[in-house]
């Protein structure tokens, strides 16, 4: 499955830097594709192709797994997948800090 003409134009003309950025954000939990969209005009399908185009075979399997597995985690409550201390109370803060 290879890209349109225009599409690999389109990512041909990000520089370096702004593909490691793209790259960088696709993997970040944090950013949305909204985000993503705003900064780079790429829509969520765009990115897709942009990262199958960008990274190798596994990377972008990892990529993809990451990603569905992340939208699964959204819909759980947030307790439930966010890591937290025992010693950590609801306010951050640690029992017994000396």
């Amino acid at each position: 499955m290879g890209i349109s003409r225009d599409l690999k134009e389109k990512f041909e003309r990000y520089d370096i830097e702004e593909r490691d950025r793209i790259i960088r954000m696709g993997w970040e939990d944090r950013t949305s594709y909204e985000a993503i969209e705003l900064q780079f005009n790429l829509t969520p399908s765009e990115l897709v192709h942009f990262m199958r185009y960008a990274l190798d075979e596994n990377g972008f399997k990892r990529w993809r797994r990451r990603v569905h597995e992340q939208g699964k985690l959204k819909n759980k409550p947030h307790d439930d997948y966010r890591f937290k201390c025992k010693s950590q109370r609801m306010d951050g803060s640690t029992k017994n800090y000396k």
